[in-house]
């Protein structure tokens, strides 16, 4: 057997174990136990529920996956952006540091209502709160990045009077770039779960049905079945939404690594 099947085998073989005997165990509790469906659905009623609500639940998983890519995408621009002002000076990002710590803690229902009556319900709100809610790990990230080079090759540049434009961009940016992509794969977990916060509150239109939407409209309905399948449906979109943020980074961090090595 070849390196990469055997490689292969031994990464998947446990974790789809351990999905065979999850589910064996849940089937095996709800029938020892008698668990309600309105309670504890059998795994087999969450398939059913699953392939009969599969046209719904791919588009939810489509509108929901939108806006958090969206958001996600402004918000690794965004906060570069920033990070780069505040790496070129310490009043800015002095004056300016702890506004973005104050927007990380304040909870995003404090600020749903704000959006409705500033922006109105719809896609666009979700979006603004997918960015408030991820753009933080990116600007500290960054600013992380950008503020830590090493001190020789700061004083080589110094010597050699490199501009700040040269300071910035052929030293401080390309030193960034592994602070960005973690920063990146943390703010792409985010994303999911801000875009399912604000389908939540600012998104109650009938033409915006994300799984945010079914989610409220399961709990209720005592459907729990569809929630269920809700769930897995987010965490199935966060896990993709991290494994492209990986695959980018992979290559953002292989290139890095190239130009470093020439250098």
């Amino acid at each position: 057997m070849s390196a990469g099947r055997q490689r292969w085998k031994s990464n998947l073989l446990p974790p789809l174990l351990l999905l065979v005997v999850t589910l064996l165990a849940w089937q095996l509790l709800v029938w020892l136990l008698d668990v309600k469906p309105y309670v504890l659905p059998a795994p087999g009623s969450v398939a059913r529920a699953a392939i009969r609500e599969y046209r719904d639940l791919l588009a939810a998983v489509w509108l929901t996956g939108k806006a958090a890519g969206l958001g996600l995408l402004i918000s690794i621009c965004l906060g570069t952006v920033t990070a780069l002002l505040f790496s070129q000076s310490q009043l800015i990002r002095r004056s300016f540091y702890p506004y973005a710590i104050a927007l990380q803690t304040v909870p995003i229902v404090a600020i749903a209502p704000l959006i409705v009556i500033w922006f109105e319900e719809g896609f666009h709100s979700v979006v603004l709160v997918t960015v408030i809610i991820s753009l933080f790990p990116v600007i500290t990230a960054v600013t992380t990045g950008l503020t830590s080079i090493d001190q020789g090759q700061f004083d080589l540049f110094t010597l050699n009077r490199a501009s700040r434009w040269q300071l910035l961009f052929k030293l401080r940016v390309p030193s960034a770039v592994p602070y960005l992509v973690t920063g990146a794969r943390t703010a792409a977990g985010l994303a999911v779960v801000g875009a399912i916060v604000g389908e939540f509150f600012v998104s109650h239109s009938l033409t915006h049905r994300g799984l945010g939407y079914f989610i409220q409209f399961s709990v209720p309905n005592l459907k729990v079945d569809l929630l269920i399948c809700c769930v897995l449906c987010a965490t199935l979109l966060g896990v993709l939404m991290f494994a492209a943020v990986s695959l980018a980074g992979r290559y953002l961090l292989d290139r890095w690594t190239a130009e470093m090595e020439q250098h």
